[in-house]
């Protein structure tokens, strides 16, 4: 006889089988005394382990030519490296005790992947900004992720250790706080739980000195100029009245540049297919709004750091007055959690990426979409399409001082928290993460810890381009 789930997922036609807020809180309780705080955050890492073979498995499905700009960005400093080795952290993770409280996990919630963008609505908010490993797991992985972070960024920084623990404890409790309000809301205020940029600002105002002030508003100001106008000014020039998107090898390279003229045009065609099938993923009103733009031009783009290599196009269109376009598509490959959670089967690593977004981010890019198809030499390759600028903006983590930092890192705890409430058992993370300090405690542990083993991570690296088992880019 199959044991009955005692906690289902939600759904209209169980709705009378749900247990109570109690019952999953005390379910959180049971949880924590199996599995305690000590035992989450301990790293004992695989004596076999191999930073660099993982790396070198994920350069497999790329393009050849950019995978050396990714070990060179990432052999810049400790904290580079961290944020393109979520396949390291994610196998580190699978060798240690996890709770099983799972939720839609961003997969890769370092600093540098929360930031602020342009609501529906034209406000700016400040959220999770990429979800490219998004994927279901044990709610800690991702806090594990992003404390850690805070204790490698703090080092790059020169932070000394009472700093670098005194933020990473902060991080942790912001988020055990804020999962604690949230299991005492309801099921809408939760859903539209999100930080306005502006009225945040005004808020910590008097926590910041005047310099931080300024570069906060100069952050924002930033933001709100990044749309399609801007990159069109930066990004392309008048050819003949039309614009062409400028040449800047090997970051931005027109697909004319990559390809035959045979081929490039081939591959327009094959562009403007994949642009309808990529529309029919949009709402209906938002397709209105689509169909009013004309294709122009592709170009390839290198962008990030874990993600170069992988194939990543921006696309320019242009309205029937002239007023541009720039969307970007980006290659969507396996999450590099799915390997060692137990998932729903993925036929489409796109609709993964924005079907994860769309779970756990307050406010999503209205024409958020994704498209499948096969390339020119026949592979079938996943992609998501979102705008490429619409008020993105993010924070200079190297310039941060241990007091901005400490803010920065609670405010990302937070909409980690209200993204983590949305779409798992808030009330079962609560009662695991309970009312003292405990988890803050051993989170911050675990932080110090992992920030040893990915300096040694970062060695290695270094060491292996020096002896030339791999090719690196540096500078690019």
């Amino acid at each position: 006889m199959t044991e009955r789930d005692p906690f289902p997922d939600p759904s209209p036609a169980g709705a009378g089988d749900h247990p109570t807020r109690a019952a999953r809180i005390e379910h959180g309780e049971t949880v924590r005394r199996r599995i305690p705080f000590d035992a989450i955050a301990e790293h004992a890492p695989d004596r076999d382990r191999d930073p660099v073979g993982l790396l070198e498995s994920q350069g497999a499905t790329r393009v050849p030519d950019l995978v050396p700009i990714r070990y060179g960005r990432m052999a810049e400093s400790p904290f580079a490296f961290y944020r393109g080795a979520a396949l390291v952290m994610a196998d580190d993770f699978s060798h240690a005790s996890a709770t099983g409280l799972h939720t839609q996990l961003c997969g890769d919630a370092h600093l540098s992947n929360f930031g602020l963008f342009a609501t529906p609505e034209r406000d700016l908010a400040f959220d999770v900004n990429d979800f490219d490993e998004t994927y279901p797991g044990p709610f800690e992985w991702d806090v594990k992720r992003l404390v850690a972070s805070l204790a490698v960024a703090g080092r790059d920084n020169g932070f000394r250790g009472k700093e670098r623990k005194r933020i990473a404890r902060a991080c942790a409790a912001e988020y055990r706080e804020t999962m604690t309000q949230q299991a005492e809301c309801g099921e809408l205020a939760v859903w539209y739980s999100h930080i306005d940029a502006a009225t945040e600002l005004d808020e910590l105002r008097g926590d910041l000195d005047s310099s931080a002030r300024k570069r906060v508003k100069k952050t924002i100001h930033k933001s709100w100029g990044r749309d399609s106008m801007q990159a069109l000014s930066k990004l392309t020039t008048l050819v003949d009245g039309t614009p062409r998107i400028v040449s800047t090898p090997p970051l931005i390279v027109p697909i004319e540049e990559i390809f035959t003229d045979t081929e490039a045009e081939q591959i327009n065609r094959e562009l403007i297919q994949r642009m309808r099938e990529y529309r029919d993923t949009l709402q209906p009103a938002r397709r209105v709004l689509f169909d009013r733009f004309d294709y122009v031009q592709t170009a390839r783009k290198v962008v990030g750091v874990g993600s170069v290599g992988t194939r990543a196009w921006i696309i320019l269109l242009r309205g029937p007055g002239g007023d541009p376009l720039f969307l970007q598509a980006k290659e969507a490959q396996p999450s590099v959690l799915a390997e060692y959670v137990d998932g729903p089967t993925v036929t489409n690593q796109g609709e993964r990426v924005v079907t994860g977004q769309r779970r756990i981010q307050a406010a999503s890019d209205i024409l958020l979409g994704w498209q499948q198809g096969p390339d020119a030499d026949g592979t079938v390759r996943d992609y998501y399409v979102r705008q490429l600028r619409d008020g993105k903006g993010s924070a200079v983590i190297e310039t941060m001082s241990a007091h901005l930092m400490t803010l920065y890192g609670r405010l990302c705890a937070r909409v980690l928290a209200y993204a983590h409430a949305r779409a798992g058992d808030r009330f079962a993370i609560a009662g695991y993460l309970g009312s003292d300090n405990d988890f803050d405690k051993a989170l911050t542990a675990f932080a110090e810890s992992y920030a040893d083993q990915n300096a040694r991570d970062h060695a290695a690296l270094r060491q292996a381009i020096d002896d030339g088992r791999i090719t690196a880019r540096p500078g690019t």
